[in-house]
Protein backbone atom coordinates (compact mmCIF):
# COMPACT_ATOMS: atom_id res chain seq x y z
CA UNK A 1 0.00 0.00 0.00
CA UNK A 2 2.90 2.34 0.66
CA UNK A 3 5.93 3.24 -1.42
CA UNK A 4 9.40 3.15 0.14
CA UNK A 5 9.14 6.94 0.54
CA UNK A 6 5.97 6.61 2.61
CA UNK A 7 5.57 6.63 6.38
CA UNK A 8 6.70 3.78 8.60
CA UNK A 9 4.28 1.80 10.75
CA UNK A 10 5.58 3.65 13.80
CA UNK A 11 4.99 7.02 12.14
CA UNK A 12 1.43 6.01 11.23
CA UNK A 13 0.78 4.89 14.81
CA UNK A 14 1.98 8.23 16.20
CA UNK A 15 -0.22 10.05 13.69
CA UNK A 16 -3.24 7.93 14.56
CA UNK A 17 -2.87 8.77 18.25
CA UNK A 18 -2.75 12.51 17.56
CA UNK A 19 -5.48 15.01 16.77
CA UNK A 20 -6.56 15.29 13.13
CA UNK A 21 -4.68 18.56 12.70
CA UNK A 22 -1.44 17.44 14.37
CA UNK A 23 -1.65 14.03 12.74
CA UNK A 24 -1.66 15.58 9.30
CA UNK A 25 1.12 17.97 10.27
CA UNK A 26 3.19 14.87 11.04
CA UNK A 27 2.11 12.98 7.91
CA UNK A 28 2.50 15.92 5.51
CA UNK A 29 6.12 15.31 4.36
CA UNK A 30 5.20 11.78 3.19
CA UNK A 31 1.49 12.19 2.46
CA UNK A 32 1.86 12.08 -1.32
CA UNK A 33 3.45 8.63 -0.99
CA UNK A 34 0.45 7.10 0.79
CA UNK A 35 -2.85 5.64 -0.50
CA UNK A 36 -4.66 8.39 1.44
CA UNK A 37 -3.92 10.90 -1.33
CA UNK A 38 -6.59 11.05 -4.04
CA UNK A 39 -5.30 9.06 -7.03
CA UNK A 40 -4.26 10.95 -10.14
CA UNK A 41 -6.82 8.96 -12.14
CA UNK A 42 -9.64 10.52 -10.07
CA UNK A 43 -8.14 14.00 -10.26
CA UNK A 44 -7.75 13.76 -14.04
CA UNK A 45 -11.31 12.49 -14.51
CA UNK A 46 -12.73 15.39 -12.50
CA UNK A 47 -10.55 17.89 -14.35
CA UNK A 48 -11.77 16.55 -17.70
CA UNK A 49 -15.40 16.90 -16.61
CA UNK A 50 -14.80 20.45 -15.40
CA UNK A 51 -13.01 21.40 -18.62
CA UNK A 52 -16.01 20.16 -20.58
CA UNK A 53 -18.20 22.62 -18.66
CA UNK A 54 -15.91 25.51 -19.58
CA UNK A 55 -13.67 27.94 -17.69
CA UNK A 56 -14.56 29.95 -14.58
CA UNK A 57 -12.86 32.85 -12.85
CA UNK A 58 -12.16 31.87 -9.24
CA UNK A 59 -11.92 28.47 -7.55
CA UNK A 60 -11.47 27.07 -4.04
CA UNK A 61 -10.04 23.67 -3.08
CA UNK A 62 -11.66 22.84 0.26
CA UNK A 63 -9.40 20.82 2.59
CA UNK A 64 -6.67 20.99 -0.03
CA UNK A 65 -4.01 18.92 1.72
CA UNK A 66 -0.79 19.06 -0.27
CA UNK A 67 -2.51 20.80 -3.17
CA UNK A 68 -3.34 18.14 -5.74
CA UNK A 69 -6.85 19.57 -6.18
CA UNK A 70 -5.39 23.01 -6.78
CA UNK A 71 -3.75 21.55 -9.88
CA UNK A 72 -7.20 20.49 -11.08
CA UNK A 73 -8.60 23.98 -10.52
CA UNK A 74 -5.65 25.56 -12.31
CA UNK A 75 -6.84 23.83 -15.48
CA UNK A 76 -10.24 25.55 -15.42
CA UNK A 77 -9.85 28.82 -13.47
CA UNK A 78 -8.80 31.95 -15.33
CA UNK A 79 -8.13 34.37 -12.47
CA UNK A 80 -7.41 32.79 -9.09
CA UNK A 81 -7.22 29.50 -7.22
CA UNK A 82 -7.24 29.21 -3.42
CA UNK A 83 -6.23 26.15 -1.42
CA UNK A 84 -7.61 25.95 2.13
CA UNK A 85 -6.63 23.53 4.88
CA UNK A 86 -6.33 23.61 8.67
CA UNK A 87 -3.04 21.68 8.77
CA UNK A 88 -0.01 23.96 8.69
CA UNK A 89 2.17 21.01 7.69
CA UNK A 90 0.03 20.13 4.69
CA UNK A 91 -0.07 23.75 3.56
CA UNK A 92 3.71 23.99 3.86
CA UNK A 93 4.01 21.10 1.44
CA UNK A 94 1.39 22.63 -0.84
CA UNK A 95 3.26 25.94 -0.99
CA UNK A 96 6.29 24.09 -2.29
CA UNK A 97 4.48 23.04 -5.45
CA UNK A 98 5.84 24.55 -8.64
CA UNK A 99 3.45 27.10 -10.10
CA UNK A 100 3.57 27.59 -13.84
CA UNK A 101 1.63 29.92 -16.07
CA UNK A 102 -2.00 30.17 -15.09
CA UNK A 103 -4.22 31.67 -12.42
CA UNK A 104 -2.95 33.31 -9.24
CA UNK A 105 -2.62 30.70 -6.48
CA UNK A 106 -2.94 31.43 -2.77
CA UNK A 107 -2.99 29.27 0.35
CA UNK A 108 -5.14 29.87 3.42
CA UNK A 109 -5.04 28.12 6.78
CA UNK A 110 -8.57 27.88 8.16
CA UNK A 111 -11.26 25.46 9.30
CA UNK A 112 -13.71 24.40 6.58
CA UNK A 113 -16.50 24.78 9.14
CA UNK A 114 -15.78 28.53 9.46
CA UNK A 115 -14.67 29.78 6.05
CA UNK A 116 -13.08 33.25 6.06
CA UNK A 117 -14.60 34.38 2.75
CA UNK A 118 -17.69 36.01 1.36
CA UNK A 119 -19.30 34.80 -1.90
CA UNK A 120 -15.99 34.93 -3.79
CA UNK A 121 -15.89 31.69 -5.82
CA UNK A 122 -17.47 30.29 -8.97
CA UNK A 123 -16.27 26.77 -8.20
CA UNK A 124 -15.48 24.86 -5.00
CA UNK A 125 -13.97 21.37 -5.16
CA UNK A 126 -12.99 18.87 -2.50
CA UNK A 127 -11.19 15.53 -2.71
CA UNK A 128 -11.18 12.83 -0.06
CA UNK A 129 -11.91 15.09 2.92
CA UNK A 130 -15.47 14.23 3.96
CA UNK A 131 -14.50 11.31 6.17
CA UNK A 132 -13.10 13.89 8.59
CA UNK A 133 -16.58 15.30 9.26
CA UNK A 134 -19.15 13.56 11.41
CA UNK A 135 -22.63 13.24 9.88
CA UNK A 136 -24.09 15.95 12.13
CA UNK A 137 -21.43 18.39 10.85
CA UNK A 138 -22.47 18.16 7.20
CA UNK A 139 -25.30 20.75 7.38
CA UNK A 140 -22.92 23.37 8.74
CA UNK A 141 -20.18 22.43 6.29
CA UNK A 142 -22.47 22.65 3.28
CA UNK A 143 -23.92 25.94 4.55
CA UNK A 144 -20.38 27.31 4.63
CA UNK A 145 -19.84 26.20 1.04
CA UNK A 146 -23.09 27.87 0.02
CA UNK A 147 -21.93 31.11 1.66
CA UNK A 148 -18.69 31.32 -0.37
CA UNK A 149 -20.24 30.49 -3.76
CA UNK A 150 -21.39 33.25 -6.06
CA UNK A 151 -24.93 32.84 -7.40
CA UNK A 152 -24.75 30.13 -10.03
CA UNK A 153 -21.51 28.79 -8.53
CA UNK A 154 -20.85 25.05 -8.21
CA UNK A 155 -19.63 22.73 -5.46
CA UNK A 156 -18.10 19.66 -7.10
CA UNK A 157 -16.62 16.46 -5.70
CA UNK A 158 -16.25 12.81 -6.78
CA UNK A 159 -17.88 9.86 -5.04
CA UNK A 160 -16.98 6.22 -5.57
CA UNK A 161 -19.58 3.46 -5.40
CA UNK A 162 -19.31 1.61 -2.08
CA UNK A 163 -17.87 -1.90 -2.26
CA UNK A 164 -20.23 -4.86 -2.11
CA UNK A 165 -20.60 -6.63 1.26
CA UNK A 166 -19.18 -9.73 -0.39
CA UNK A 167 -15.91 -8.00 -1.28
CA UNK A 168 -12.73 -7.85 0.86
CA UNK A 169 -12.71 -4.04 0.42
CA UNK A 170 -16.06 -3.75 2.22
CA UNK A 171 -14.76 -5.57 5.29
CA UNK A 172 -11.45 -3.71 5.21
CA UNK A 173 -13.24 -0.36 5.36
CA UNK A 174 -15.73 -1.62 7.94
CA UNK A 175 -12.86 -2.86 10.08
CA UNK A 176 -11.02 0.43 9.79
CA UNK A 177 -14.09 2.40 10.84
CA UNK A 178 -14.71 0.05 13.77
CA UNK A 179 -11.10 0.43 14.91
CA UNK A 180 -11.41 4.22 14.72
CA UNK A 181 -14.57 4.17 16.83
CA UNK A 182 -12.81 2.10 19.49
CA UNK A 183 -9.78 4.39 19.35
CA UNK A 184 -11.92 7.49 19.78
CA UNK A 185 -13.85 5.92 22.65
CA UNK A 186 -10.72 5.31 24.69
CA UNK A 187 -8.23 7.95 23.55
CA UNK A 188 -8.17 11.74 23.42
CA UNK A 189 -7.94 13.83 21.36
CA UNK A 190 -10.18 12.11 18.81
CA UNK A 191 -9.04 11.42 15.27
CA UNK A 192 -12.10 11.66 13.02
CA UNK A 193 -11.69 9.60 9.87
CA UNK A 194 -14.47 7.25 8.78
CA UNK A 195 -14.72 5.77 5.29
CA UNK A 196 -18.32 4.60 5.47
CA UNK A 197 -20.03 7.58 7.15
CA UNK A 198 -20.56 9.62 3.97
CA UNK A 199 -23.71 8.23 2.38
CA UNK A 200 -24.99 9.67 -0.88
CA UNK A 201 -28.60 9.77 0.34
CA UNK A 202 -27.70 11.89 3.34
CA UNK A 203 -25.45 14.09 1.23
CA UNK A 204 -28.32 14.80 -1.13
CA UNK A 205 -30.59 15.79 1.77
CA UNK A 206 -28.01 17.99 3.45
CA UNK A 207 -27.04 19.76 0.23
CA UNK A 208 -30.71 20.53 -0.42
CA UNK A 209 -31.06 21.75 3.16
CA UNK A 210 -28.17 24.15 2.57
CA UNK A 211 -29.89 25.57 -0.52
CA UNK A 212 -27.73 23.73 -3.09
CA UNK A 213 -29.24 21.88 -6.05
CA UNK A 214 -27.48 18.57 -6.59
CA UNK A 215 -27.02 16.54 -9.73
CA UNK A 216 -24.94 13.46 -10.55
CA UNK A 217 -22.98 12.47 -13.61
CA UNK A 218 -20.97 9.29 -14.21
CA UNK A 219 -17.21 9.50 -14.53
CA UNK A 220 -16.87 7.27 -17.60
CA UNK A 221 -13.15 6.66 -17.05
CA UNK A 222 -14.04 4.17 -14.28
CA UNK A 223 -16.66 2.15 -16.12
CA UNK A 224 -19.70 0.48 -14.61
CA UNK A 225 -20.44 -2.31 -12.16
CA UNK A 226 -22.24 -5.54 -13.09
CA UNK A 227 -25.63 -3.99 -12.32
CA UNK A 228 -24.92 -1.13 -14.73
CA UNK A 229 -24.37 1.54 -12.08
CA UNK A 230 -21.30 3.80 -12.41
CA UNK A 231 -18.23 2.92 -10.39
CA UNK A 232 -17.62 6.65 -9.78
CA UNK A 233 -19.75 9.76 -10.12
CA UNK A 234 -19.29 13.48 -9.96
CA UNK A 235 -21.55 15.37 -7.57
CA UNK A 236 -22.36 18.91 -8.68
CA UNK A 237 -24.27 21.13 -6.25
CA UNK A 238 -25.25 24.54 -7.59
CA UNK A 239 -26.07 27.67 -5.65
CA UNK A 240 -29.13 28.98 -7.53
CA UNK A 241 -28.91 32.38 -9.16
CA UNK A 242 -32.02 33.32 -7.18
CA UNK A 243 -32.30 32.89 -3.44
CA UNK A 244 -34.21 29.84 -2.23
CA UNK A 245 -35.47 28.95 1.21
CA UNK A 246 -33.03 26.85 3.25
CA UNK A 247 -33.47 24.72 6.31
CA UNK A 248 -33.50 26.83 9.49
Amino acid sequence: MFSPEGPSLRELAVQALSSVEHGYDLLAPKFDHTPFRTPDSVLDAVASALEWDGPVDDGLDLCCGTGAGVDVLSRVCRRSVTGLDFSAGMLARARGRTAGAGPRISWVRADARALPFGPAFDLVVSFGAFGHFLPHELPGLFAQVHSVLRPGGRFVFPVVAPPRPSSPAFWTLAGFDAAMRVRNAVWRPPFVMYYRAFGLGQVRRELAGAGLRMSLQPLPEFGRRRDGSPRARLVTAVRPARAVAVRP
